[in-house]
């Protein structure tokens, strides 16, 4: 077990408010890709996720390259988690070595200073993901430039699309960045209170970074009326998920006529009609590449015999007939 290969993927669970047994501190700094779950209930279970992330970072020897953290259970009220962002900035201040810095599951928001510090202290980022299910986007433009400015290696990038602007997107397109493989977006409410970006920015980048794909999550405090702005049809969508537990028919529409040549991966949260079952046929004749289709509201027959038929990549769908108890769980091709 103490051979480094044992200990290369490794998730420890900080969920019990014990601490981690002392005989750990000299494995963990054998880690090569760390994941840190936690429960916020107990600040004691904050503390340990800090003391293993410091052992993994502090006596590592610049061998952490990925760390995911993920919160679970519910979060203290009015918790903000200044105690995790200050103490993850401590400890990468001893050095860090990572490329990979996974932080979608955390429930707070993610301060601009946090950012910033992050990227100034782990330049050899490769793959960011800040695009958390936090209440609001607390991320501007221009710390985002920073952060490309600071982390140059950058080709996977997971943020709220708030955060976007066109510098941001024009600083992806400068001749010197590494290829862009990969954006996650996260639209939300805060997009009430940015400028749009128009579809011949996407289309630019998209000439710019031909092997990008884009995933595009759109929650239910997204104003409908946003919606058709953020779907622009240069967008390469291979992974698109309308949350929006509206009425969708506008939007399907506009998804099979635009990501028809791109899309992978589909799920709605919708409310179900005859038009929105008709629609769906449709949508499964033109976007052939699907592989996966799940859609949270009652369908007809006919829409899942048309998913089967047209989409000969589908390996996974959640599509019923009628209404079950939930979770419902998806089935396999």
């Amino acid at each position: 077990m103490t051979h480094p290969s044992s200990w290369k993927d490794t998730e420890v669970r900080c969920e019990s408010g014990t601490s981690v047994p002392d005989r750990y501190s000299a494995l963990l700094p054998l880690v090569r890709n760390l994941k840190l779950r936690m429960c916020l209930t107990d600040p004691a279970n904050r503390k340990t996720a800090l003391w293993v992330l410091r052992q993994a970072v502090a006596r590592g020897d610049g061998r952490l390259e990925g760390l995911s953290i993920c919160c679970v259970g519910n979060t203290p009220l009015f918790y903000a988690g200044q105690d995790l962002q200050q103490g993850l900035v401590d400890i990468l201040t001893n050095g860090s070595s990572l490329t990979v810095l996974d932080l979608k599951g955390v429930p707070f928001t993610l301060s601009d200073s946090f950012v910033r510090s992050v990227a100034m202290l782990c330049p050899a980022l490769q793959s960011l993901y800040i695009n958390n299910h936090s209440l609001v986007c607390g991320v501007n433009a221009e710390t985002l430039r920073q952060v490309l400015k600071s982390c140059r290696s950058l080709s996977i990038l997971g943020v709220f699309q708030a955060s976007l602007s066109q510098d941001v997107l024009k600083d992806l397109m400068l001749p010197e960045r590494p290829a862009l493989k990969k954006l996650e977006l996260r639209c939300e409410r805060s997009l009430k209170y940015t400028v749009p970006l128009c579809d011949q920015i996407w289309l630019e980048l998209k000439l710019r970074h031909p092997c990008l794909w884009v995933e595009l999550e759109l929650d239910h405090t997204l104003p409908e009326l946003h919606v058709p702005g953020v779907l622009q049809p240069s967008i390469p969508v291979r992974c698109l998920r309308l949350l929006t537990w509206t009425l969708l028919l506008d939007e399907v529409r506009i998804v099979r006529q635009s990501y028809a040549n791109t899309l992978e991966v589909l799920e709605l949260q919708t409310i179900p009609s005859p038009e929105l079952n008709s629609e769906l046929i449709a949508l499964a004749k033109q976007c052939a590449r699907l592989q996966e289709v799940h859609c949270y509201c009652v369908v007809s027959q006919e829409v899942i015999t048309a998913f089967i038929t047209n989409c000969p990549n589908l390996c996974r769908f959640t599509l019923k007939t009628h209404k079950e108890p939930h979770p419902w769980t998806s089935r396999l091709k």
